[in-house]
């Protein structure tokens, strides 16, 4: 008993023990993310040209480290690092020398402190940045460093990296004073390609030396270029430039201004538009993604639009379809109702440029899901055109149509033979020489039904089809329309005026019939407009043009564009059928055909087969039957012949007896190639059809 416990007391003691480690394994992993590394100053205005230190700090949080592992990031095209100042460092031993790279922007150093260190503020390195060029310049760490315990694990501690972001400005003005009308904000991106800059001095100049070009900063050659005030750059090419100027007063060059100018004209890349599940979809509310890039500016930011192309009725629908609004990808859609839709979106850049991309949209009922325009989509692998779909479906229908037809025959064959009691050949030439012997040796009557079946089968295929100021301002920019529409979808069109709140007309003309169609909308505040039409238009071209109308000034028009409607609807009146829904209705038929075809093809064929089976049975009842009717006339040809025996024995008998036997003997073996077969009754049956 005492051994018992003792081993329980041990076993117990070890449990503890084990929980204990684990504990302390556990508080190890939580404490041990404790490090900070950290750059100062972490933010700061610095001019172009000029250098400023950074330090990089390490901050241990009461706990031993014995190794970092740091990795910088910096912008080379704004930075230039000089050098690193590691003379002065908590580091002892450098594991490799640090690696200084100015072309990718990356600063790699690695180094070990033996024994450990435990510091709040550890000065592990000094950086000495140039600046090149004007903008923000973020310095950060990256994911890859790394601060170790010295715990003899290499635990890494490193809880927080504190990045930091600088302000990269040019020298203040040291000479003239610089403005531009056309490009005023230094830090600004501008689509316009033609510059104008103005200057001027606090005192009479007696000239001034200037030059435009990508050095941040630059001196002016010693040769006067007049003493005009302003210059125009026309045409100038995408970048960043700089401006310097300097002024000669009484023999003297002054102080240089250095002016930057950011000029972007071009529109971010091309992209596409991915809308999941897809673009023909079941589901209501969509997924649109979308990305792309920009060269010079960069991007700013997204703006969507979601255009119905279905009659709009409510005026709430009406003024929610002229609004685009800022958004980002993925972009989950508003639940949207069945129909079609043009999903726009438009990519603007830093200088107001932007790249507009449209993609078209179909929610569809689940039932309708297989059907396109194009075919039946299958599990959306691949799509059977609509020609072969019919093609297929018709094959389909004339060999079922054929098969359905023998078997009517067939019914109709043994339907026919049992009423008109129309044996098989064999069975007829059975009977015949039953009858022959039957009436010869008084043998026996048999009554016999015969049955015989076919099918008639009838299908048809169906044949598939389904005077104010006056002011100078220039026509509306067109820059948005559906170009390609069916006589099922709504057109619309967009663009931009030359002021705000402008009222733009529409001109929208049918060359076939001279009809012209006008309709008016006024511009939004930023000069953006937007027409959706109320109605759809009959398939065919049409010719489009615009006009801006201040007070009663209109504008010239608008350059011609031509817009197709193709036909993929048929119209009643005012009734509209898809061929979407016409494909629907056809497929429908042709169901009801299959169906019907097959229905009668079955009802046949089961029974034509029951009729056959009991007709069956009944040929083998009369096969049965003669057999039975043989052995009869055999019993009583035998019993013949036993008495001409018999009369043999006593005398001799005639030539007439003689033949008879002979007869007999013939009869008899003809009659036993009759018996093998199992024959019974023909029971006589009416049939009805």
């Amino acid at each position: 008993m005492r051994l018992l416990k003792k081993d329980k007391i041990i076993k117990y003691k070890i449990q503890a023990i084990v929980f204990l480690c684990f504990i302390f394994y556990v508080l190890s992993f939580a404490l041990a993310d404790a490090a900070i590394i950290s750059l100062s100053p972490s933010s700061g205005a610095f001019t172009v040209g000029s250098t400023f230190d950074i330090s990089l700090f390490l901050n241990t949080q009461e706990k031993s480290v014995n190794a970092v592992q740091i990795y910088l990031k910096f912008p080379s095209d704004k930075l230039q690092l000089v050098s690193p100042k590691i003379s002065q460092s908590i580091i002892n031993i450098w594991s490799s020398q640090p690696k200084l790279d100015n072309k990718t922007g990356v600063i790699e150093l690695e180094g070990i402190i033996p024994g450990g260190i435990n510091t709040s503020n550890g000065l592990i390195t000094k950086f000495t940045f140039r600046v090149k060029s004007v903008g923000s310049a973020i310095v950060k760490f990256l994911d890859k460093s790394r601060v170790l315990l010295n715990d003899g694990l290499g635990t890494d501690a490193l809880e927080q990296a504190q990045n930091s972001i600088y302000s990269l400005v040019l020298p203040p003005p040291a000479g003239p004073i610089v403005v531009s009308e056309t490009h005023p904000d230094q830090s600004r991106w501008y689509s316009n390609q033609n510059l104008i800059l103005k200057w001027a001095s606090e005192s009479e100049v007696d000239g001034y030396s200037y030059i435009l070009n990508n050095e941040p900063i630059d001196i002016p050659d010693d040769i006067s270029d007049g003493v005009k005030n302003s210059v125009i750059y026309k045409n100038i090419g995408n970048g960043v430039y700089y401006f310097h100027i300097k002024s000669l007063r009484n023999g003297g060059w002054g102080g240089v201004t250095h002016f930057s100018v950011n000029i972007d004209s071009l529109p971010p890349a091309e992209f596409s538009i991915e809308v999941s599940p897809s673009v023909r979809s079941t589901s209501r509310q969509p997924i649109i993604q979308f990305m792309t890039t920009d060269s010079f500016s960069g991007l700013d930011h997204y703006e969507l639009k979601i255009i119905s192309l279905q009659s709009i009725k409510s005026d709430e629908e009406k003024e929610n379809q002229q609004f685009f609004i800022e958004a980002e990808s993925p972009y989950l859609s508003p639940m949207l109702e069945l129909g079609s839709y043009d999903i726009i979106i438009r990519a603007y850049d830093k200088a107001g440029n932007y790249r507009e991309t449209i993609k078209h949209l179909n929610i569809v009922n689940p039932f309708l899901k297989p059907i396109t325009d194009k075919g039946l989509e299958i599990d959306g692998l691949f799509i059977i055109p609509w020609l072969f779909v019919w093609i297929i479906s018709v094959f389909l229908i004339v060999i079922i149509t054929y098969v359905g037809w023998r078997f009517e025959k067939w019914h109709h064959n043994i339907h026919f033979q049992i009423l008109n009691r129309k044996f098989p050949e064999h069975i007829e030439k059975k009977l015949d020489e039953f009858e022959k012997y039957r009436s010869k040796y008084k043998g026996v009557s048999i009554f016999l039904i015969i049955i015989s079946a076919g099918i008639l089968f009838s299908g048809s295929v169906f044949a598939q089809e389904t005077e104010s100021q006056k002011i100078e301002f220039g026509p509306p920019v067109i820059t948005t329309i559906s170009r390609n529409i069916s006589n099922e979808e709504i057109f619309y069109i967009g663009g931009k005026t030359d002021f705000s709140n402008t009222k733009v007309i529409i001109y929208l003309q049918n060359p076939k019939t001279g009809e012209t169609l006008s309709q008016g909308i006024v511009s939004d505040k930023n000069g953006d407009w937007l027409y959706r039409h109320n109605a759809f238009l009959s398939s065919g071209n049409y010719i489009l043009w615009a006009q801006s109308k201040i007070d009663e000034q209109l504008s010239p028009p608008s350059a011609q564009m031509q817009i197709n409607v193709q036909r993929t609807a048929i119209q009643f009146g005012a009734s509209r059928i898809s061929y979407e829904v016409l494909y629907l209705i056809i497929i429908v038929i042709f169901l009801m055909i299959f169906i019907y075809v097959i229905s009668r093809a079955v009802f046949h064929a089961y029974h034509a087969r029951e009729k056959h089976k009991e007709f069956t049975k009944e040929i083998k009842e009369a096969e049965e039957s003669i057999r039975r009717g043989f052995a009869v006339l055999r019993r009583d040809i035998e019993a013949e012949l036993a008495v001409i025996k018999k009369v043999k024995l006593n005398k001799n008998i005639s030539a007439e007896e003689k033949n008879k036997e002979d007869q007999l003997i013939k009869d008899i073996n003809l009659i036993e190639s009759y018996i093998g077969k199992e024959i019974w009754d023909i029971k006589k049956t009416e049939y009805i059809d």
